[in-house]
């Protein structure tokens, strides 16, 4: 597990960083085999649709409920795992299907194994922490006590996981660029669909419940054909196309180093900001026959 941990991670983690779950989520659920975003205003696209559909989300959850209990959250969630772990690889093999005509399956066993791996972690660690809560209150006063504080702590972890998870959808960006943004539409759409389809509106009046159910996939929806419409008509990134077919993609270079702040524009930073004023004009060579330039030499 060396080598593993080694490419998973990136050797970022170390003893120190167990007293901050949120780093510790940051490696393992953003590991290093994921690339690096081509486009920043990619990035960015992902980074809104990530904060506009929890805002959806928990906007709903918090004018519906009144307020918020933890107890309830988690439970969502833990169901919410399930629900990806069955959609997610449902999903992908529908891509397969389609990917079937210019590739094969095997040419993306590596990082699909990657990316169900992942997956696996995150809903492993969701079930966890949503049992562990239930079995705190079990034990004594002072194993129950403990045991809230690891409760507390895998809270932290899956909460920021799951940021992480939303913008890259567990690695499948390293299969093919565009799956991120066609499971984000596919999950939210089948999250609000059972309640439309049943009518549980939540106490809501018909108008409003529909605003407030559809508000997510709606949103997140946008997002995503926008980050799809960006990869085809910039990279040409099909989603049809399989991943095999596609060029291969330099990330843009970055904007700051850490620890060092921003890079400074590259070039000759003491050149004429329009050339040159006073140099002599270009001319062609070897000349060309009737330049004014060359009547002198005849």
């Amino acid at each position: 597990m060396t080598n593993a941990r080694g490419r998973w991670t990136g050797g970022t983690l170390t003893a120190k960083s167990l007293l901050k779950p949120h780093q510790v989520a940051r490696a393992v659920f953003h590991p290093a085999w994921i690339p690096e975003s081509v486009d920043p205003t990619v990035e960015k696209l992902k980074r809104i649709r990530v904060v506009a559909g929890a805002f959806a989300a928990l906007g709903v959850y918090t004018y519906v409920e009144g307020g918020f209990s933890f107890d309830e959250i988690v439970g969502n969630a833990a169901t919410a795992s399930v629900v990806l772990f069955l959609l997610t690889p449902l999903t992908v093999g529908v891509m397969l299907w389609v990917w079937r005509r210019s590739g094969t399956v095997g040419q993306l066993r590596g990082p699909l194994s990657d990316a169900f791996k992942l997956l696996a972690l995150f809903v492993g660690s969701v079930l966890v922490t949503y049992l562990l809560l239930r079995w705190s209150d079990v034990f004594g006063a002072l194993p129950g006590f403990l045991l809230k504080f690891v409760v507390l702590w895998l809270v932290v972890f899956v909460v920021a996981g799951a940021v992480r998870l939303t913008g890259n959808f567990f690695g499948t960006a390293a299969v093919h660029r565009g799956l991120p943004a066609l499971l984000a539409m596919v999950t939210t759409w089948l999250m609000a669909l059972p309640d439309l389809l049943t009518g549980d509106l939540h106490g809501l009046s018909l108008t409003m419940g529909v605003i407030f159910i559809l508000g997510a996939p709606v949103t997140v929806t946008g997002i995503a054909l926008l980050e799809l419409r960006r990869l085809r008509s910039r990279y040409g990134i099909r989603l049809a196309a399989h991943p095999a077919t596609l060029p291969r993609l330099t990330p843009a270079p970055p904007s700051s180093i850490p620890g060092h702040g921003p890079v400074p524009p590259q070039g000759n930073p003491y050149a004429h900001p329009h050339g040159n004023p006073y140099s002599a004009p270009h001319l062609p060579w070897p000349p060309q026959p009737g330049n004014r330039h060359n009547r002198g030499s005849r």
